[in-house]
């Protein structure tokens, strides 16, 4: 009864008009943005809080969704080897896919040399900007990073907002939980009642969506300007083209291996996709993806795993992002690199990019450690970077969002955990619509 209501579901909301749909309004509100933020841009700077506000909403209910959909799975599962095994795959895809994603942005980089023609001398550049990033990077070493997935308290990882020490807490409560058998069912129950009234909130968060979207892009474009990207549209052009071509070509193969087509589940997922866009922050989009993937067919524990997990290991935008950026900042002080540079390059980005979780700007923290333990190439390259960074931000960002909704697909398959037919009729309903 539950799994037909369930499926019966998006039919329903197909049914209403397009000019009544979410992303209909957060894709207006976008172009409303953009045009504000170009014309008025004085006016558009100040429209910051109406995006901040809307994400400080969303990151509120995260938590506790987090908790309650990892304990209410994990109890469901009362298997603790389950929970190991479950968290092996998803670690061991996050890996193989990340390692890709590093060396695509590589071989992109070399393939359209978006930084040939800029002949810098790091004498010459104002570094004064950069002091912010390179001071949380020094800070941001193997060591203190799984330190601080330990919080202080049960309280302070809420608090803080933290999703690896919140992942942290939920596996333990669970595992504790699902311990007790049947004298933890009752708990169970009401944490399930839990989830499902958060979800509620996330629900009456969304129809404010679209006036976060308007406030961040206004903000962006008020800011930086459309100018502003300009002098260097090649890198980008070619860092979004590289995202494209990740999406269709890489997580195309692996979606059609597991019998769906990657275009239908963008469509599936094209809200949440238009909020990270309006907003530039995955985190935005958290909530909802969880609910999106469990109506898609992927079971509770798997999905209350991997997808928190993911915003940690498993960021294949911010990965391209490193590479690219790394590699155009040789290219713009004319510095070759050999091939084993390149190669230890890609096993340090693979370091450095689990090493910024929670940390403000986390993708800009990251290609600033990156350099740092990478001395070849000058820091103050970043300065070019700077004024871009929320435009390719934005990229990076849905990348992440779209990889870690694939990868919770593939870990519930491989788990025997995804309902086809529920996918099925999801996928074939979308491609009609």
């Amino acid at each position: 009864m539950n799994d037909s209501a369930v499926m019966a579901s998006p039919a329903r909301s197909a049914k209403k008009p397009f000019y009544r749909s979410l992303y209909f309004h957060v894709l207006v509100a976008i172009l409303l943005g953009v045009m504000l933020g170009h014309f008025m841009p004085t006016l558009a700077v100040q429209m910051k809080p109406l995006g901040d506000a809307f994400i400080k909403l969303v990151k509120m209910v995260i938590g506790p969704i987090i908790f309650c959909t990892v304990v209410t799975g994990m109890a469901g599962m009362g298997d603790m080897k389950k929970v190991g095994r479950v968290g092996g795959k998803a670690l061991l895809y996050f890996e193989v896919v990340s390692t890709l994603s590093l060396v695509i942005g590589l071989v992109m980089g070399h393939l359209f040399h978006p930084g040939t023609g800029f002949n810098l001398d790091p004498a010459t550049i104002d570094t004064k900007a950069l002091a912010a990033y390179t001071t949380a990077a020094h800070h941001q070493n193997t060591v203190e990073f799984l330190m601080h997935i330990i919080p202080d308290t049960v309280f302070s990882a809420f608090s803080t907002g933290n999703v690896l020490q919140i992942l942290l807490i939920s596996v333990l409560f669970g595992a504790a939980l699902a311990a007790m058998g049947e004298h933890g069912r009752p708990l169970v129950r009401m944490l399930d009642q839990f989830a499902q009234t958060f979800f509620g909130i996330v629900h009456i968060i969304m129809k404010v969506a679209a006036i976060g979207a308007f406030g961040s892009i206004a903000f962006t474009i008020g800011t930086y300007g459309i100018g502003a990207v300009v002098p260097l549209l090649k890198l980008i052009g070619a860092f979004y083209v590289t995202l494209v071509f990740f999406v269709l070509v890489v997580l195309g193969v692996i979606s059609r291996m597991l019998g769906f087509s990657i275009l239908r589940f963008l469509g599936y997922i094209r809200e949440e996709i238009l909020i990270v866009l309006g907003t530039s922050s995955s985190e935005a989009a958290l909530p909802q993806m969880l609910e999106k993937l469990e109506r898609l067919g992927c079971s509770k524990s798997v999905v209350g795993l991997v997808i928190p997990a993911g915003y940690s290991f498993n960021l294949d935008g911010t990965n391209i992002y490193l590479t690219m950026a790394v590699l155009f900042i040789a290219q713009a002080f004319n510095i070759e690199l050999s091939l084993t540079q390149q190669l230890t390059l890609v096993g340090v980005a693979m370091l450095t990019s689990k090493g910024a979780s929670g940390v403000a700007g986390a993708a800009f923290v990251m290609l600033t450690s990156t350099l740092l333990v990478f001395p070849i190439i000058p820091v103050s390259g970043m300065v070019l970077i700077l004024g871009i960074h929320r435009f390719m931000g934005t990229g990076l960002a849905i990348a992440n969002t779209i990889g870690n909704g694939v990868a919770t697909l593939v870990v519930s398959a491989w788990e025997n955990e995804l309902d086809r037919s529920k996918l099925n009729a999801v996928m074939s309903h979308r491609r009609t619509d």
